[in-house]
């Protein structure tokens, strides 16, 4: 656990929140010098941390998304990143344990696409009672072969109640489909591209899908190196990461899709509305997207019923949260958090979180004789 007066040395606040000598300091800077150095200040926790848990490790086989259904079952994923992946989805039992996710058959990979079998999962979602299972269908995360698509299973039973397919339009070549939320009033599941940066919208009744902000600055990837574990994040090849549109989430409290490159610094939020309407209008879904200033760079984005916005801080071994006021914050702060990848809460008010460590393992590097975490953090019981 990293002690109190070593974190009182990092920390961030928003932009708003600079003073005016600041500011003058970095007149002679670009803006993406200023964000980032601005990243590096602001709140850190005064009182004592929450405990952090360990509930599952996988060793040699590197997971990502992370899902809990009301009842306490939990599913895991993890991409074909490399060629030696074992299984696409898991469930978690809870005693630690986990078996292939609907069965094994489905996790069975023989090289290509088959029908019933995943590709290349990247994220789980529970909504309801249904499990949903997203595939970008892009090994190695060098181009989709055959269709990207999302899976619904039916948790009571365990079978397949329904598959979208996306084709070029929707997900092309050079895409990577990676997280989703579902939103019951509309209808429609918003989907984030961090391949080439866009947000997807199905239509739950129709099963039709469109990209919207292809080209909007929103869902692109800022000109940054992101520092993790103390060294520059690049790929297996050296090359710098371009990870656009990744961290999704939908807002319990102003009806808002907030969502943020994985590479970037940048917070961004539009209506539900405006996505859900302008089918043949993306002028309108431009003009209400807003800004909302520097938090750490994340992975994975969720908010509790409050309306607090948990993120991963991948730069300082924390997980952070925004409160609906603006304010930024640090939940936890631990050596033992190398790159909080996916987030779910549980019924007991519960941050479940996966650490995949991808600084280490990128897509490509063997991954063999490493071990990847799930870790559980108890929420504060009042975060407004």
């Amino acid at each position: 656990m990293i002690k109190v007066a070593s974190l009182l040395l990092t920390g961030f606040v928003m932009v708003g929140c600079a003073s005016k000598k600041e500011l003058k300091d970095f007149t002679s800077k670009d803006k993406d010098q200023l964000v980032l150095d601005k990243k590096v200040e602001g709140t850190l926790p005064t009182e004592v941390q929450p405990e952090l848990l360990e509930i599952a490790q996988f060793r040699g086989v590197q997971v990502t998304g992370i899902a809990i259904a009301k009842d306490g079952r939990m599913f895991a994923s993890f991409p074909r990143w490399r060629s030696d992946v074992p299984f696409s989805v898991v469930e978690i039992m809870p005693d630690g344990t986990h078996r292939p996710y609907p069965n094994e058959s489905w996790n069975t990979w023989n090289g290509k696409p088959e029908k019933n079998h995943f590709t290349c999962v990247q994220s789980v979602q529970v909504h309801g009672n249904s499990l949903y299972v997203l595939d970008p269908s892009s090994p190695e995360m060098k181009e989709v072969i055959g269709k990207a698509k999302l899976y619904e299973f039916d948790l009571a039973t365990n079978k397949l109640k329904r598959t979208y397919e996306f084709d070029e339009t929707v997900a092309p070549k050079t895409s990577y489909l990676n997280d989703l939320r579902v939103d019951d009033e509309t209808k429609k599941i918003f989907i984030t591209d961090s391949g080439i940066g866009g947000i997807v919208v199905l239509d739950m009744k129709t099963g039709e899908a469109r990209r919207f902000l292809d080209k909007h600055p929103s869902t692109k990837s800022e000109n940054v190196t992101l520092t993790v574990e103390k060294k520059e994040f690049l790929k297996a090849d050296g090359a710098k990461p371009q990870i656009h549109s990744d961290g999704i989430a939908l807002s319990p409290v102003d009806n808002k899709l907030y969502y943020h490159a994985l590479t970037g610094y940048t917070l961004y939020r539009v209506p539900v509305d405006a996505l859900a309407t302008s089918a043949k209008d993306e002028t309108q879904v431009i003009k209400k997207v807003e800004k909302l200033g520097v938090t750490p760079a994340p992975d994975g984005m969720i908010f509790d019923k409050n309306g607090n916005l948990y993120m991963a801080d991948l730069e300082r071994n924390a997980v952070a949260y925004r409160t609906p006021s603006g304010e930024m914050k640090i939940l936890i702060q631990d050596e033992r958090i190398k790159w909080p990848d996916t987030f779910t809460i549980d019924a007991h008010n519960n941050l479940i979180f996966t650490d995949s460590l991808l600084q280490d393992a990128p897509a490509g590097k063997p991954v063999d004789e490493m071990t990847f975490r799930i870790y559980k953090v108890a929420l504060p019981k009042s975060t407004n």
